[in-house]
């Protein structure tokens, strides 16, 4: 099974290094996590995976087809559960405990990390996509932060004022899937299910995420 676990954005903090440099980290609970199935090529499924399940729910707080899920692999169902995909068939069995020592097992010393980012709600242009905005003095009146001209026949065929896709504009911000690549791991507790991963990751503190081997990083 490629080293993976699922977790909890705790906060971050600072550790110092062995010459004294001082480093940012984010402290994550990492598991343990439940396998709640097993998929395989040679099945119905088509492909190789791992399911796993972080975090006991209230069964009033579930479903029945969770439960039901959940009960086949003698656990109680789960708040946050996502499927990590395969090369290769796996040795895991449903119901075995996937806990922070299988990076430590694999010597895994950098991470990617996916999550969700802060949600910003509605945003306008500048704040969204980084625009200068107009000038702040010389006439402009009331329209500082204003993208300006979003028109200018520029649809995609070039014979319309209307607006062509992909036109940056003011909208939703925030609140999409990021994956951080190469994050080093600083420090494990085992006993605590706890990691310290270096630098940010991305969601705010309570945020689920996804921690896995980097896929370009070994070293």
């Amino acid at each position: 099974m490629v080293p993976a676990i699922l977790g909890k954005k705790v906060g971050m903090t600072q550790v110092f290094g062995p010459a004294g440099e001082r480093m940012p980290v984010t402290i994550v609970e990492a598991g343990p996590c439940v396998v709640l199935q097993v998929k395989a090529a040679d099945a119905a499924d088509g492909y190789h995976a791992v399911q796993l399940g972080f975090e006991d729910v209230k069964p009033h707080r579930s479903t029945l087809p969770a439960i039901g899920h959940s009960r086949k692999a003698q656990t109680s169902p789960k708040r946050f559960i996502r499927e990590i995909r395969l090369t290769d068939a796996t040795d895991r069995k449903v119901g075995d405990v996937v806990t922070v020592d299988v990076f430590k097992d694999a010597g895994v010393k950098y991470v990617d990390v996916v999550g969700i980012s802060k949600g910003k709600g509605f945003q306008g242009a500048m704040k969204r996509h980084g625009f200068g905005g107009q000038p702040g003095s010389h006439g402009t009146e009331r329209k500082h932060r204003s993208p300006g001209s979003i028109g200018a026949h520029a649809q995609n065929r070039g014979t319309s004022g209307a607006v062509k896709k992909g036109k940056r504009m003011a909208g939703h911000m925030g609140s999409d899937q990021q994956t951080i690549r190469n994050q080093a791991i600083v420090g494990m507790d085992s006993e605590n299910n706890v990691l310290w991963i270096r630098g940010a990751i991305p969601g705010p503190a309570g945020g689920y995420v996804v921690i896995r081997k980097s896929k370009t990083r070994s070293e």
